[in-house]
């Protein structure tokens, strides 16, 4: 039952990435690029977290720590960039 719902999700995840990335190429505006991107990185951290239940040890999950902490702090910096350039 376990394995079964680890391939579900690993699907669900997957189909969410495909069609995260499609939305960051035919975005029409850097804001949307950027959530789309943040979805990606949410994505990821998702599936290593999954991974690592499947595997069950725990050795990733630090890197999941890591790639949110980037992943926040770059969507913050894009944002403020946007704020100070303002809505063209």
């Amino acid at each position: 039952m376990f394995d079964t719902s680890l391939v579900v999700a690993f699907a669900i995840l997957s189909l969410a990435a495909v069609l995260a990335a499609v939305r960051v190429v035919s975005a029409s505006s850097l804001a949307d690029r950027i959530v789309a991107l943040d979805l990606l990185v949410a994505v990821a951290m998702i599936t290593i977290v999954a991974d690592a239940a499947r595997r069950g040890t725990a050795a990733f999950l630090d890197v999941v720590v890591v790639i949110a902490l980037l992943g926040f702090l770059a969507t913050v910096s894009v944002a403020r960039f946007i704020e100070r350039r303002g809505a063209r």
